[in-house]
């Protein structure tokens, strides 16, 4: 994966655990796709500062998901909840009961929700 995907899908989860000056340095740098000269401007330190703030902020994400797991088990779950969809939609491929297909219909409207309920808050 990109470092800088990474960075900002562990962000997303962990953005919390970090100091502000770290926050604020992923935000210029990851989210906001700044360069370290830029980022360096905004905030008043030198290219080297920026680089080493990222680096420690970046490492302590690592380090909480390597304790946490949070985006491992993320994207299981989104792993899991595009199979059941594949499934059910399968099923209705293969059927012509109709009550059989509202029944997979509504499951994968169900995956579809869960998966843009955690999209949005992240989890």
């Amino acid at each position: 994966m990109d470092d800088k995907l990474e960075i900002s899908l562990l962000y997303d989860f962990y953005s919390e655990l970090l100091n502000p000056s770290q926050q604020q340095v992923i935000e210029l740098y990851v989210n906001d796709d700044l360069s370290l000269a830029e980022a360096a401007e905004i905030l008043s330190i030198s290219r080297q500062g920026v680089r080493d703030s990222l680096n420690r902020a970046s490492e302590k994400l690592r380090g909480y998901e390597r304790k946490l797991g949070l985006v491992k088990a993320y994207r299981e779950r989104q792993e899991l909840a595009e199979q059941i969809a594949r499934e059910a939609n399968a099923i209705i491929r293969g059927t012509d009961n109709e009550a059989i297909i509202t029944r997979c219909e509504s499951i994968v409207a169900y995956t579809d929700k869960l998966t843009e309920k955690e999209e949005q808050h992240g989890i």
